[in-house]
């Protein structure tokens, strides 16, 4: 049996980087900064110089970006701490949002 490689047709397949989904932290007036502090260096892996910026943003302006992911990280991430919040008392809110 012969092959004529001329005569087959290139598959081409298109790889696109996934979609980056931002988790966003929002401040409530019972959730101590200790505590979100704790999150953004726990679970969203910031240094405590990063955690504590991040923590003094969603304080003065009421929201912050606590990470940038791929959306099955990014929701991962949230289900978590959402979590440790609820089981800590604290009605803690992050949502996810695309980049």
């Amino acid at each position: 049996m012969e092959f004529d490689i001329k005569s087959t047709k290139k598959n081409k397949i298109k790889i696109e980087k996934p979609k980056n989904f931002k988790v966003l932290m929002y401040n409530d007036d019972f959730t101590t900064m200790e505590f979100v502090v704790e999150i953004l260096s726990t679970i969203f892996n910031k240094s405590i110089e990063d955690a504590n910026k991040i923590m003094l943003e969603v304080h003065n302006k009421g929201i912050g970006i606590a990470g940038i992911y791929p959306y099955d990280i990014a929701l991962t991430k949230l289900t978590v701490a959402m979590k440790m919040a609820s089981e800590s008392g604290f009605p803690f809110k992050l949502t996810v949002e695309e980049e």
